[in-house]
């Protein structure tokens, strides 16, 4: 990764924001906002440290495209860098961050919106944005406090908002894992476009599940989270 001066001399430079809130809205899962100060496109990632001398980390927004503040949705990994002393900053103190972009971006056609854990962000900031009209979204979490922002996705999407919980179980959640849910299905669209954003892992698995089920490979565009 560039070191952050590096940044300077490109349209991706770091610069000074302030933060106006952060929630922790799960155990360990905070949403961070600062004011928007440029246009970006839903699905579109920033990178953000503490400090301009660290390098810093991708995330995607979770806002929407005419929201006034860019959120960014993330959850604490104890051996991390950034994250412990970032779930702490509090409204008026300053973070780096580059102005959104990226190229993860969906437009108007009927896809599917698939995502484990914090991996929902950028499908949020697209339902935000407008966009969840002809629109699946299918999320997968461990535990039933997982599924972030389930209430308003719920209430607007209705059954084309899935939820797949491995670890627990609910009325109206999937009892097992995303990939377990695609493959109990008996079709699967093959002529529309599938965003996958989540680890590694489970975008392998789903997309060669897809793949499997003749979905073509070129209709398959990912966002991996580390």
């Amino acid at each position: 990764m560039p070191k952050a001066d590096e940044y300077k001399n490109t349209q991706l430079a770091l610069q000074e924001v302030t933060i106006t809130q952060n929630q922790e809205i799960s155990p360990d899962v905070h949403l961070i906002s600062w004011k928007r100060t440029h246009e970006f496109h839903a699905g579109q990632v920033v990178k953000i440290t503490l400090d301009p001398a660290v390098p810093p980390r991708i995330y995607s927004v979770c806002s929407g495209n005419d929201d006034p503040e860019i959120s960014v949705l993330f959850n604490i990994k104890e051996d991390g860098v950034l994250t412990p002393p970032l779930s702490s900053v509090i409204p008026g103190m300053k973070i780096w961050a580059t102005k959104p972009y990226g190229s993860f971006k969906d437009g108007k056609k009927p896809a599917w919106w698939i995502a484990t854990g914090t991996g929902v962000a950028p499908f949020f900031s697209m339902f935000r944005s407008g966009n969840s009209e002809n629109k699946t979204l299918i999320h997968g979490a461990r535990y039933l406090n997982q599924f972030y922002f389930e209430d308003e996705l719920e209430w607007a999407m209705g059954e084309r908002y899935v939820r797949c919980c491995s670890q627990e179980q609910s009325c109206n959640v999937f009892p097992g894992r995303v990939t377990q849910y695609l493959s109990e299905m008996n079709d699967l669209p093959t002529t529309i476009n599938y965003y996958l954003c989540g680890k590694a892992l489970m975008v392998v698995e789903v997309r060669d599940l897809l793949i499997s089920r003749g979905v073509p490979y070129e209709n398959i565009l990912a966002e991996i989270y580390f």
